[in-house]
């Protein structure tokens, strides 16, 4: 016998916070749900992230956290809770050490992490190559959605988790009368690679350095520009991303002709980093295919919702990946609209209240989550005053990611419900 359900909600976008939030839905029997992807299948392009104990809670809390934990990758003890050990440029001596317990360094591959949460969707409500181009929201509160194939539907709440090429963002935006808000340049470039384990640990025996470098998480900083390494692939990879920002470039666009991501050789990479320490660029030579990414985020938006319609993830609130918070702050947003709309007795004409509640407490943290992000840069890249003062920058990179990580969720939750009369 099929469930009765009186809520149709539509999410569209298949990547990470979009599928959290699918799976957090999918379990409430008054909601029926519907995905909409526009690529053939879920995939996610990219290579490792970090997954901060914030968001590690969350998995916990939907069920999925010892299948992540299976597959990300931790430290042994007794180096299980560093989170990075921070060296200096020119010869990789040591600054300090940031902690992040009770998870330290966990960190997955994309891909592993959106398969883990896809598993336990109904394959019923996956709809693939289907991108949304417009939506409207009627007056009885239905709104009506087009696809590029021409397609049409319909559903009570559409959640834009469509990335930060958002659609819906600016749709949201105009119907409240707000300018359109499209991603800027950042000024920064990401060179990326992964590096086999194997191959990184005979090159460094053979040049006498110590694997350390390797087995722990790493992040080297240098004048506007730093390095990380972790492993990813339970350490059978090494995760490489190498920063340089232009802060003459901050959000000017680039040029017509200036991909966001493109391959790039080996030597270009390494002429980036000369004078970097040896072991450094040890690594950077390991890297068979680098590629280039165009680092781009959102400035802070005004509102992220209208009528029946809101945003999460980057479609939101797409940063720079400094603080390793991206991903957790989509699982942040999608565990906490879940938990919103759980009440079995809502309708639609509840919806507008409920997302304003989501706005009223999830857009001032996620905004300074964003705000913060760049700040690290600064500090990473010697730009900020306190980098440049040794005991202030220890200080710093010891203490600043606690109010993150360490963030109590349920008592927002608390207060939105009490807001609510729920």
């Amino acid at each position: 016998m099929p469930r009765r359900t009186h809520l149709q909600v539509a999410i569209a976008g298949g990547g990470i916070a979009g599928v959290t939030l699918a799976l957090a839905l999918s379990r409430l029997p008054h909601i029926s749900l519907s995905l909409y992807e526009s690529a053939h299948g879920f995939s996610e392009v990219g290579a490792g992230i970090s997954i901060g104990p914030n968001a590690v809670r969350i998995l916990d809390w939907l069920g999925v956290g010892d299948a992540y934990r299976e597959a990300a990758d931790s430290l042994a003890p007794p180096w299980r809770d560093i989170w990075f050990e921070w060296r200096t440029a020119a010869s990789a001596d040591l600054i300090g050490t940031t902690l992040a317990p009770p998870v330290g360094q966990s960190s997955i591959h994309r891909a592993d992490l959106l398969d883990l949460l896809t598993e336990k969707l109904p394959s019923a409500s996956l709809h693939f190559n289907k991108r949304i181009i417009d939506a409207r929201t009627g007056a009885d509160g239905r709104v009506s959605l087009e696809f590029s194939d021409g397609s049409r539907a319909c559903c009570d709440l559409l959640i834009g988790a469509d990335g930060i090429h958002s659609a819906l963002r600016n749709i949201v935006l105009t119907e409240r009368g707000l300018a359109r808000v499209d991603p800027l340049f950042t000024g920064t470039l990401a060179w990326r690679g992964l590096i086999e384990t194997e191959t990184l640990n005979r090159r460094f025996d053979w040049s006498g350095f110590d694997r350390r470098l390797i087995d722990i998480p790493q992040m080297h900083l240098g004048d506007n520009a730093h390095i990380l390494t972790f492993p990813v692939k339970k350490g059978a990879l090494i995760n490489v991303v190498a920063f340089r920002t232009d802060p003459a470039r901050r959000h000017v666009a680039l040029a017509p002709d200036e991909p966001w991501v493109t391959g790039v050789s080996r030597p270009q990479l390494m002429a980036e980093f000369e004078g970097w320490s040896a072991p450094v660029r040890t690594i950077l030579s390991a890297i068979k295919r680098p590629s280039r990414w165009a680092l781009h985020e959102l400035p802070p938006l005004e509102t992220w919702h209208t009528g029946h319609i809101a945003l999460i993830g980057d479609a939101a609130h797409a940063m720079l990946p400094h603080q390793g918070a991206g991903a957790g702050q989509g699982i942040e947003d999608a565990w906490f609209l879940s938990r919103l709309l759980s009440a079995p007795t809502l309708t639609r004409r509840d919806i507008p209240v409920v997302l304003r509640q989501y706005d009223a407490l999830r857009r001032p943290r996620a905004t300074a989550v964003q705000r913060t992000s760049s700040e690290a840069g600064d500090l990473y890249e010697m730009r900020s005053l306190a980098a440049r003062q040794r005991p202030q920058l220890e200080h710093q990179l010891a203490t600043r990611f606690d109010w993150l990580w360490q963030h109590d969720l349920r008592r927002d939750l608390e207060r939105a419900r009490s807001a609510l009369g729920a």
